[in-house]
C-alpha cells in the first residue's frame, strides 16, 4: 500500500513537467467487477460483465460476456464499438490525465461519461498491416480529438525508455507504433522509423504543422496529433 501511495503522490509532482496534450494510455485489463458495454453493428447494445477475450496476435477475436440474459460469445466482425472497465490503476493514470486537460473532453464525439470513468473505448476499423488487410477492434486513444486523425493502440509496439516511480514507468514509455487513420481511411500501421515520410499523409498541407513540427520528432508525436486538430481541422 507504502508502494501505491508513493506511485501516486509522485506521479502528481510529476504533472506539470508532463505534456498537457497526449493520448491515453493503452487498456490493460478489464475490470469484471464492473458492466461493459458493447455496441452491434445494428446498433443493440449488450451490456454486461466480460468473462473472457480471446485473441490472436494481440488483436481481439471474440468476447464472452454475461448479460441478465444469460452467457454470450460475440465475435469481432458483430461490434461496432465498445466500452470496457479499466482495472484500478488503470482509470488512476486516466484520471490525472482527465485533470491536465480536461478541457479537450467537450470537444469529443464520444461518451466522455464513460471515458471519464475510467472505460477503454474499443472501435472496429479496417486495418492494412505490411501487405494484409482485415478489420480489427482497436483501442481509440485521442476520442477527444479525432476529427480527421484517429490514432488506435497497436498490441505489438515496442516502447521508448523512460522514467519509473516505485517501480511503475510514468514517463516515457511511449508506444514506437501506433495505428492511424486519417479522415476515415483504412488504418495503417505507423512506426517511429516512418514517422517523417508519413508527416504529408498525416497533416497535408498545413503550414502550421509543417512550421512547428516539420522535423518530424516522434517525441512530439502526441502533441502534434493535438494541435492539428486544433489549429489545421475547420
Amino acid at each position: 500500500m507504502k508502494n501505491f501511495l508513493f506511485v501516486v503522490i509522485g506521479t502528481l509532482f510529476l504533472l506539470p513537467a508532463l505534456q498537457a496534450q497526449r493520448l491515453l494510455r493503452p487498456f490493460d485489463a478489464i475490470n469484471r467487477s464492473k458492466p461493459s458495454y458493447i455496441v452491434l453493428e445494428d446498433g443493440t447494445e449488450i451490456t454486461g460483465e466480460v468473462g473472457g477475450v480471446d485473441r490472436k496476435k494481440g488483436l481481439i477475436e471474440e468476447i464472452k460476456i454475461k448479460t441478465a440474459n444469460g452467457k454470450e460469445v460475440i465475435p469481432t466482425e458483430n461490434i461496432k464499438y465498445a466500452y470496457f472497465p479499466q482495472n484500478g490503476f488503470d482509470k488512476l493514470m486516466k484520471t490525472l490525465d482527465f485533470f491536465e486537460d480536461a478541457t479537450q473532453w467537450n470537444r469529443g464525439m464520444y461518451d466522455a461519461d464513460r471515458i471519464k470513468d475510467g472505460y477503454a473505448l474499443f472501435e472496429k476499423s479496417p486495418v492494412q498491416r505490411k501487405k494484409k488487410e482485415f478489420t480489427a477492434l482497436l483501442q481509440l486513444l485521442n476520442p477527444h480529438g479525432c476529427t480527421d486523425i484517429k490514432v488506435y493502440h497497436d498490441p505489438l509496439a515496442k516502447e521508448t525508455a523512460g522514467m519509473a516511480v516505485g517501480g511503475v514507468q510514468v514517463t516515457g514509455g511511449k508506444d514506437k507504433s501506433y495505428f492511424v487513420s486519417v479522415k476515415g481511411g483504412q488504418a495503417f500501421r505507423l512506426e517511429k522509423k516512418n514517422y517523417k515520410d508519413n508527416f504529408p499523409l498525416l497533416f497535408g498541407k498545413c503550414k502550421h504543422m509543417k512550421k512547428t513540427y516539420g522535423k518530424a520528432k516522434w517525441s512530439e508525436f502526441e502533441e502534434a496529433i493535438f494541435n492539428y486538430e486544433s489549429n489545421c481541422v475547420n
